[in-house]
């Protein structure tokens, strides 16, 4: 039996989704939207991180042939290459990859290249797996994880030394090397043998969300299960774990909090709750004419424009409807141009369109006042001007957040993407479900991160018409939804 390294992976956190990877490949759930864009980064930072050691050779990848790949590692080994990308071993029943192998005297130095932040444990197994591997056939010296330092600004040409942080893990990886083999030999036992009996339990999540999850989670209600109870504090596994699964059968008697136990109290009564005086006493804070504001952001791991650090939340898009005490409503809206810094040319026409008295609302407001902040530290001459902003905002979730406005289909929760539906059932101008590739924020935020790279510029137009549908709505969302708020305490 041989394991590739991302296997062995799998069996440490659940023997059954190791079981299910090699026999049931039917039952595993499709890749979620954001694989793809978490796919990118990886490479991209991964394409980045050979520059610490230049000059190596690359083992070109080639599903059809690895023994091909691994006899081009052998040989690039025997002719005393010095740096070698990707190179491929399979020993001790163990596939691997090597992201960058660096030779150091008689021996050589493993770095494996994450685009996370900081150094993990899983990233720890990964890379005593590989030590594992491949000390059968080379001498090795010393093990590393390159990761990105999320301290690092740009300004100017990307410097590639300050971006990585290189963490040494040796004696970690040392250490767990006595564990590997009889880890290796249980996975092999599991594997010869019929699907384990495991249940669900933290471990689905930890260190990745599984990607069986619709299997092994079969048996829990779709609706209304324990799991859906929100503000919990992990007290549904308790509930689980004493064979509980639905709402419906929470003991009077067991204590979830004041938010958890709201929930499953109007859940129960199918009651909605309207705080009358609250929410007129919320409406009377807001002054006309009202401004409804809303930020996308799209992220980088890589910084590509002066004064950004990696993963840095980068507006590049608002919109912005102005309700007047007439009742006119009027929309503004601003798309940035994904080959450039949006922030600049964003944060000055904000200012403009933006009334300069009257209420701004968002939902959420801390994102957008956050967001405020941030361009007020990257576009100082207006930074006045801009954090002025922030004195006027009010918080359109404020109602739901605090249960002045509770319906028990909001389930606990009380994010717009819950609110707008409920209050606008079959709404066709309201629903989200309508719209064409920008469904929800990250979707906005993936598809922008990329948008540079995309080969096809055909498909630019209409994915940016998507960009403005979705954004537009968000704010069309709170007009609709503060109209609501004023006609019920009429």
């Amino acid at each position: 039996m041989t394991l590739s390294k991302s296997q062995y992976i799998r069996g440490l956190q659940c023997h059954k989704s190791l079981w299910l990877y090699k026999n049931r490949q039917d039952l595993r759930d499709a890749p979620d939207s954001g694989a793809e864009s978490s796919f990118n980064t990886g490479y991209q930072v991964g394409d980045l991180a050979k520059e610490l050691f230049p000059n190596g050779v690359e083992i070109e990848f080639d599903s059809a042939d690895f023994k091909g790949m691994i006899q081009k590692t052998n040989e690039l080994i025997a002719s005393g290459t010095q740096v070698i990308y990707e190179a491929v071993f399979s020993e001790n029943g163990i596939f691997a990859m090597a992201d960058i192998l660096v030779k150091n005297g008689d021996a050589w130095d493993i770095y494996e290249v994450k685009a996370s932040t900081h150094t993990k444990e899983y990233h720890e197994n990964d890379t005593a797996i590989q030590w594992y591997a491949l000390s059968n056939t080379i001498t090795l010296n010393r093990a590393y994880v390159v990761h990105i330092n999320n301290e690092y600004v740009r300004n100017g040409e990307l410097n590639v030394k300050e971006l990585f942080t290189i963490d040494d893990i040796t004696d970690i990886v040392l250490e767990k090397q006595e564990d590997i083999k009889p880890q290796l030999i249980e996975m092999k036992e599991i594997l010869d043998n019929d699907m384990p009996s495991i249940d669900i339990g933290k471990h689905c999540d930890d260190p990745y969300g599984c990607d069986f999850s619709s299997h092994c989670w079969k048996h829990i209600p779709k609706e209304n299960s324990v799991f859906n109870i929100s503000y919990a504090m992990g007290k549904q596994w308790k509930l689980y774990y004493q064979g509980i699964l639905s709402i419906d059968d929470v003991p009077d008697d067991f204590h979830l909090g004041k938010n958890a136990s709201l929930q499953i109290q109007h859940h129960r009564s199918q009651e909605t709750k309207i705080d009358k005086p609250k929410i007129k006493e919320f409406l009377n804070t807001i002054e006309y004419p009202i401004n409804f504001f809303d930020f996308e952001t799209f992220q980088n791991a890589i910084p590509r424009f002066d004064n950004q650090r990696p993963y840095a939340q980068m507006p590049f898009q608002y919109s912005l409807h102005i309700l007047h005490e007439d009742g006119t409503l009027e929309h503004k809206e601003f798309l940035g141009d994904e080959n450039s810094d949006p922030r600049r040319p964003l944060a000055e026409q904000m200012l403009k369109e933006i009334t300069p008295t009257g209420s701004i609302i968002a939902f959420n407001q801390s994102f957008e006042i956050t967001q405020i902040k941030n361009l007020a530290l990257v576009c100082s001459d207006i930074s006045d001007e801009l954090l002025a902003l922030n004195e006027r905002f009010i918080d359109l979730a404020h109602p739901f957040q605090y249960k002045h406005y509770y319906h028990p289909k909001f389930k606990g929760k009380y994010s717009i993407k819950v609110v707008l539906p409920t209050l606008f059932p079959n709404d066709d101008e309201l629903d989200y479900k309508k719209l064409g590739s920008i469904q929800n924020g990250g979707d906005a935020m993936d598809t922008f991160a990329n948008l540079h790279l995309l080969k096809d510029k055909s498909q630019l137009a209409d994915i940016k018409k998507d960009f403005l549908a979705y954004c537009r709505l968000d704010t069309l969302a709170m007009v609709r939804i503060l109209e609501k708020l004023y006609l019920l305490v009429d």
